[in-house]
């Protein structure tokens, strides 16, 4: 059978080659360059597009509660004027 060590000096040898072979190089400038345009970008990490989309919904939640508020208030006053009108 094969010796593991063959396989793991192979391993090590195959990683050696590729870490100095043009290809890595190319990978690293390439994303080096995106970075560069995405830096550019008007952009928001993940995270505070997640903050305001949390704040957004409870701006939404709070809004339909106050909305409900308001309509029960309007209800009341229209339920109380035609109750004085009844009595005038």
């Amino acid at each position: 059978m094969f010796d593991p060590k063959i396989l793991e000096d192979f391993g090590n040898r195959m990683s050696t080659l590729l870490a100095n072979s043009p290809a890595r190089d190319i990978e690293k400038n390439a994303k080096a360059m995106v970075s560069g345009l995405i830096g550019k970008l008007d952009v928001v990490t993940r995270e505070e597009f997640d903050v305001q989309a949390e704040l957004l919904r409870r701006t939404r939640e709070r809004l339909q509660q106050l909305e409900a508020r308001v309509e029960a208030l309007e209800q009341a006053q229209s339920a109380a004027r035609a109750g004085n009108s009844e009595h005038a």
